[in-house]
This record gives structure tokens, C-alpha cells and sequence, in this order.
């Protein structure tokens, strides 16, 4: 969000509802909306707004993987050159086990999570990038999960709202 961009309370309503739980029901948006009370197409509405804007980039699940039995991954960076960062970036985007993947002004300039079923697919994935992308062990820096501690952060936009609701 920018200075440029105008939100409303309602706006800042919407947002805050987004970062609750999204119900798993054939029309959570009508769901949401009612929790707003408003009607749907006008929440539907102001989520193409925001979305224009910039505001919201994507809306999507944050899933417990461990209980897919996914219980293996790492945070990995690279030292990608500028001019190799968009085709580095592609190829790894390729593989179904990243989930994000973003560029950062630092000598390790592409970062992405990797998840697998376990330590040794998560070894046999990352090896199969580092030799499609030129770069060995010693290039990247290599950080697995050893342990969670937080997933969740929400915060709190309407005014009055206090950041453990």
C-alpha cells in the first residue's frame, strides 16, 4: 500500500477478516461478507480494488503440512548474479516442493522454501537445483527447519482493533 492508495474503514475491515480464517465452505467470500455484514458483491468488489492497487497481492492457505506427512525443509540462498536472477528464478520456480521464492538486495540474492516428505527427498530435490542452476553446496546457504515456533501473524488495520483479536 502506498500514500497514493485510499482505503476506507471498510477496506481496513476487509483486510482484517482476510488475515482471519477463511472458512472452507462453497462461497467463503459470501461467508466473509456476511461476517461483515455486507452483501458479497460489494466485498467482492472492494478485493478488486485492493487487488488493483497493489494492496493485496494473492489470497491463499497456509497448510499445516506436517499432517500431509510433508516433514522436511530448508531455507535456501543463493548468490544469483543480476543478470541470471529472472532465468535462476524460473527454473526454480519449476519445482513443485518451493513455495516461495523471492530476490533480496544482499550477496545471497534468491531465497526460496523447499518441503519435501523427508530429509533425504528434500537432499535429492535441492542437489537436482543446485546442478540445473551451476551452483554447489558451498555457494548456498542451506537452513532447515529444525524447529517451529510461529506461523501466525496477523495485523490488526480498523481502527480498534487490538492486535490479539
Amino acid at each position: 500500500m502506498n500514500d497514493n492508495t485510499a482505503t476506507d474503514t471498510l477496506d481496513l475491515n476487509i483486510l482484517d477478516e482476510l488475515q482471519q480464517d477463511i472458512p472452507l465452505v462453497a462461497r467463503p467470500f459470501a461467508a466473509i461478507a456476511s461476517r461483515l455484514n455486507i452483501p458479497e458483491p460489494l466485498l467482492l468488489e472492494r478485493l478488486k480494488y485492493l487487488y488493483e492497487k497493489g494492496v493485496i497481492r494473492g489470497i491463499s492457505p497456509i497448510i499445516e503440512s506436517r499432517a500431509l506427512g510433508i516433514t522436511a525443509a530448508t531455507l535456501v540462498a543463493l548468490p544469483v548474479p543480476a543478470e541470471r536472477i529472472h532465468g535462476v528464478a524460473e527454473l526454480i520456480n519449476q519445482y513443485p516442493e518451493v513455495s516461495h521464492n523471492f530476490q533480496r538486495d544482499h550477496q545471497y540474492s534468491l531465497w526460496f522454501t523447499l518441503s519435501a516428505e523427508n530429509e533425504g527427498a528434500l537432499e535429492k530435490i535441492l542437489t537436482g537445483i543446485l546442478t540445473r542452476t551451476g551452483f554447489s553446496r558451498d555457494d548456498c546457504l542451506d537452513l532447515p527447519t529444525v524447529k517451529k515456533i510461529k506461523i501466525d501473524v496477523r495485523f490488526p488495520l480498523a481502527p480498534g482493533k487490538k492486535e490479539d483479536s
